[in-house]
């Protein structure tokens, strides 16, 4: 047991990231069936969808699991109140400021930790009060800090800033990289690419397939001006650099954008004109396995390489 596990009431210190379009309940609820903490992922949820799959999670698993939050989606204090009159008791904010829900949801009973991308909003969220911080480095996938500060340089950055429990994420998908994280000062380990490609995440079969395919440098971050986020480099993608290429403007880059382009993507499949979100860890990825399996094979790994630094 360390203080991740004791927080949480869970077994290994693995947290499944609340992606979008990939965390629905038979995500969240695999995961915490084999001992992390699974997260529904409501940024890309009506409300009642939220509901629904709250209750459908609650039938799935009786081990704790959360909701990640989005702070910049619209219907926010219905989706807060969903949360609290379902009885969840973790919630993972990100994308806005802690102080705005933290004390609201503690007055609840509720756990709530907060991603950030810098020391800076991780003394932040400390000060407003939350129980845990997740690092995230810039090898992560989705929606990015704007540092570009990699997961190896800033872990150890943010657990000299902070004394509450920290958790990394961005760039880790084995064992090793699970050991690796906690070496430099982590307390425990989120996971996105790896679970969104289970057989269990809600991601189209034509998204997971295009991660397993993806080679090294298979990823980029894009679209700095309006939201920083790491894309599989497809047309969409090239479209987006092209307009940069002829100078546009932040409002160009609204226009191609447009609306539900990670919907058409990850969760309809359309692998070019879709908006392809995944880490730059997808370049280890070369299987679809059910979550027992993930989990299985990162205990291993980090056992192995427990012994193998023992062993030096």
């Amino acid at each position: 047991m360390n203080i991740i596990t004791e927080l949480f009431g869970i077994k290994y210190p693995i947290i499944q990231g609340g992606m979008i379009w990939n965390s629905g309940y038979k995500l969240a609820s695999a995961v915490s069936n084999a001992g992390g903490l699974g997260l529904i992922g409501a940024g890309s949820m009506y409300p009642e969808v939220l509901r629904e799959h709250i209750q459908k999670c609650k039938k799935a698993t009786d081990k704790p699991f959360g909701v990640n939050v989005p702070m910049l989606y619209p219907n926010i204090e219905e989706i807060i109140e969903i949360i609290i009159e379902e009885g969840v008791k973790i919630v993972f904010t990100s994308a806005g400021n802690p102080k705005t829900w933290t004390e609201k949801l503690q007055s609840h009973g509720i756990k709530v930790a907060h991603v950030v991308s810098s020391s800076k909003f991780a003394l932040k969220a400390q000060d407003a009060g939350v129980d845990a911080v997740v690092a995230e480095g810039f090898e992560a996938g989705g929606h990015n800090g704007r540092e570009e500060s990699t997961t190896f340089t800033l872990i150890p950055m943010v657990r000299a800033a902070i004394s509450i429990p920290l958790i990394a994420a961005g760039g880790i998908g084995s064992g090793a990289g699970i050991l690796a994280a906690m070496a430099l000062g982590a307390d425990g380990v989120q996971l996105g690419s790896l679970f969104a490609t289970s057989v269990e995440s809600s991601a189209h079969i034509n998204f997971k397939n295009t991660v397993v395919d993806l080679p090294e440098g298979g990823t980029q971050v894009t679209l700095k001006e309006l939201a920083p986020v790491r894309l599989i480099k497809n047309k969409f993608f090239h479209d987006v650099q092209e307009v940069y290429a002829n100078c546009g403007t932040k409002e160009d880059l609204q226009n191609i954008l447009g609306r539900a382009r990670a919907k058409k993507g990850m969760f309809e499949g359309d692998l070019v004109e879709g908006e392809l979100e995944i880490g730059q860890v997808s370049g280890l990825i070369k299987e679809i396995k059910p979550v027992s399996e993930i989990m299985d094979q990162l205990l291993k790994e980090f056992n192995q390489a427990k012994q193998l630094c023992a062993s030096l």
